[in-house]
């Protein structure tokens, strides 16, 4: 009689413990996933489609500061709703493959877009020999998806950038910035700039910031003297700056959205962190340098969502979507708690979308988490923090503490190499269980959407 070895025993106990724990916690929490959908997630299962969110600098610290002063203390985020949580480590290596223990925002992209590791300041190359690798929105090209890509950030920021582009230096983002590229840029047989890349590789939505870089001249080849925006016209995108031209738009088309010349601009302001504390404020929930035809992170995900369903209605395949919170991590390098907290609010309200077009399509895979962790931290009131710090009044009317000192005052405060939450639900979601590295992400998106 065959007698089966521990460690199938364990992984069995485990997963049987994982599927009530999660039709626990669904049922706790109210959560749009049914018991079956969360026994779905567990057995394994196809994805049709693919939402992957990422809060960029959003460990967790920076999602509790945003739960206490948002939900309260007991209260609950949409990211904490989700049934299956786990953490994974986003180290990046050196060039000889050594862990370099923090990591930026284009190795840790790096990493999930690709499943390989790579040197801090590149964009989906490898760490040694420079060279392109591809990634999951590439292989979801050519398998037949709708891609689409949704940031607060630039478009050409390092996070939207891993995913359909290669770069040696995440600042190559137009055709004026390619200093440190030399042996990318078409001239020199190489791919060009980040902006050129992204709409050369017609990527169904692109929504977010830059249109500083995509205003820059292309320098040589098909599109010379044009702008990258001219080029992305000739490609057939929909060029778009507001939210009522963002409405506007019609499937069947690529999109180019362009909301800010730089990043898009928070959603709320206040004092930021000071040598020896604030005094207790108040976050302003508004931006007095935020136009009001700026679409939301919401809108941007919502819009996105209703234009890759809509191309992809009588296909076989669904499609593929990245979706990036990128100023929580901005504003905790800058030491502003409520810039930071803002932002964390409206990725969450993304997070909400995400999550409710999933409970009407089971078949969808959807996963949170950050590609990094960073320098926020709730203190006692009593603490005498010696870099930054600022006195909060929440929601409850209580007081909190935030600190920011990973840096000396006047620095940008920095990334923290700790572990970052994971959390899914559909298709595959039980991979995010345990801890596991940050490129295994590659892997359950890619065996999620059966990519050969």
């Amino acid at each position: 009689m065959h007698r089966p070895s521990r460690r199938h025993v364990v992984t069995a106990t485990a997963l049987v413990a994982a599927t009530a724990a999660a039709v626990a916690v669904t049922t706790a929490a109210g959560a749009s996933d049914t018991k079956q959908q969360a026994q779905h997630a567990i057995k394994g299962g196809k994805a049709k489609n693919v939402i992957l969110l990422i809060g960029d600098g959003m460990g967790d610290s920076e999602i509790t500061l945003a739960r206490d002063y948002v939900a309260g203390a007991n209260g609950r985020l949409n990211m904490d709703g989700f049934p299956l949580t786990g953490a994974y480590t986003t180290y990046a290596v050196h060039a000889d493959g050594t862990p370099d223990y923090v990591t930026d925002s284009a190795a840790s992209g790096s990493g999930w877009a690709t499943g390989r590791k790579t040197v801090n300041g590149r964009i989906s190359k490898t760490p040694d020999t420079d060279k392109a690798i591809p990634t999951i929105l590439e292989l979801a090209q050519k398998n037949g998806y709708a891609t689409g890509s949704v940031t607060t950030a630039e478009l050409t920021d390092a996070t939207p950038a891993v995913l359909a582009s290669h770069a040696t230096d995440r600042s190559c983002q137009g055709p004026g910035d390619m200093a440190k590229c030399p042996t990318d840029t078409l001239a020199k047989g190489g791919p060009g700039s980040i902006a050129e890349q992204s709409v050369n590789h017609k990527v169904d939505v692109l929504l977010g910031g830059g249109k500083q870089r995509f205003d820059q001249k292309v320098t040589d080849g098909t599109y010379k003297g044009l702008t990258v925006t001219e080029q992305a016209r000739k490609l057939g995108y929909q060029v778009v700056t507001d939210n009522a031209g963002l409405k506007d738009v019609k499937a069947g088309k690529p999109v180019l959205g362009l909301f800010a010349p730089g990043n898009v601009p928070t959603e709320w302001t206040g004092k930021p962190a000071a040598r020896g504390g604030t005094d207790p404020q108040r976050c302003v929930t508004s931006n007095a340098n935020r136009p009001a035809a700026t679409p939301t992170l919401a809108d941007s995900a919502t819009k996105a969502i209703e234009l890759l369903e809509a191309k992809q209605k009588h296909a076989k395949q669904g499609f593929f979507l990245q979706i990036e919170g990128a100023s929580i991590d901005k504003q905790d390098h800058a030491a502003d708690p409520c810039g930071q907290i803002g932002e964390t609010a409206a990725f969450d309200r993304a997070v909400k979308v995400a999550r409710d077009y999933a409970a009407k399509h089971p078949d969808t895979l959807v996963v949170t988490t950050a590609d990094h962790g960073h320098t926020s931290q709730i203190v006692p009131l009593e603490a005498t923090p010696p870099g930054l710090s600022s006195t909060l009044v929440t929601n409850e009317g209580q007081q909190l503490k935030v600190n920011y000192s990973t840096n000396t005052p006047g620095q940008s405060q920095e990334h923290t190499g700790t572990q970052v939450r994971i959390a899914a639900q559909g298709p595959q979601a039980y991979r995010v269980l345990g801890v596991t590295n940050q490129t295994d992400l590659f892997t359950t998106i890619r065996s999620a959407l059966g990519l050969k």
